[in-house]
């Protein structure tokens, strides 16, 4: 896909799916920012990612106003400018309702919608000068329910209302899209879900037989996703949520 001087923002791209669309945006040739929470993590992924005049890291916390504020201001002062605004930060905290602390509850929200929402609102005056568009990621959970994910299926079934309503508020200046991932193979789910089971390779084989396709998804194939929804082959798609689930929100697969 052609991004050639393309200015793309990319929240949440120190790992993961955030790292994977990054990447494929700067193999069409834009300029990209990555952010992320930790400006050590921030480094790595741009020494990692290798186009070291292409790629430039912002460490910022987008679970605050002000640190979305200072994460777009920053950018703009760097690129000039933004063209295409990813937000891929999210996190997610597996526990029954009772145990759902409000902590825990501000955490998932704060990230994954309050930050999501607000480096949108700071970015709009720069897209809408440059005729741009805003891709976020949000979740297959926030089509279907899933027990123990109660506040995080809250968390992503507003991010893919908003990004319905935003496309109608910015309309005709502004794409706005979401995609809705499932189970996809990143060091969080790894790390935090997998790694702690009692049983690691019986938790993963039951949830990858959670999906029709029976795997987990590639960042990659996100990140391809990602890329189109953000790019001119899109140009007529706004207030749709594309979904890379393996056909888990398809409906329900019973053996006779």
């Amino acid at each position: 896909m052609e991004f050639k001087d393309k200015r793309v923002l990319v929240t949440g791209a120190s790992r993961g799916i955030g790292f994977a669309a990054a990447q494929r945006f700067l193999e069409g040739g834009a300029r990209v920012v990555i952010n992320g929470r930790s400006e050590a993590g921030v480094k790595a992924a741009a020494e990692a990612l290798g186009q070291r005049d292409r790629v430039f890291g912002i460490g910022a916390d987008i679970a605050a106003v002000a640190g979305c504020e200072y994460l777009v201001s920053e950018t703009i002062a760097i690129l000039g400018g933004i063209d295409v605004l990813v937000v891929s930060a999210g996190v997610a905290t597996l526990a029954p309702i009772e145990e759902t602390t409000e902590a825990v509850f501000d955490s998932m929200l704060d990230t994954n919608l309050k930050g999501l929402f607000f480096t949108s609102r700071a970015a709009i005056p720069a897209l809408r000068e440059s005729k741009g568009c805003i891709t976020y990621v949000a979740s297959d959970s926030g089509v279907r329910g899933e027990a123990y994910l109660s506040a995080y299926c809250a968390s992503k079934a507003a991010v893919i209302n908003l990004a319905k309503s935003l496309a109608l508020e910015l309309a005709p200046d502004v794409r706005v899209n979401c995609v809705s991932p499932g189970y996809v193979d990143t060091d969080m789910i790894r790390r935090d879900a997998i790694e702690q089971a009692e049983d690691p390779a019986g938790l993963e084989a039951r949830l990858k037989g959670t999906t029709p396709l029976g795997r987990f998804a590639a960042p990659s194939e996100v990140a391809a996703a990602i890329c189109y929804l953000s790019g001119a082959e899109a140009g007529f798609i706004t207030g749709t949520s594309l979904s890379i689930d393996g056909g888990t929100t398809a409906g329900s697969m019973v053996e006779f």
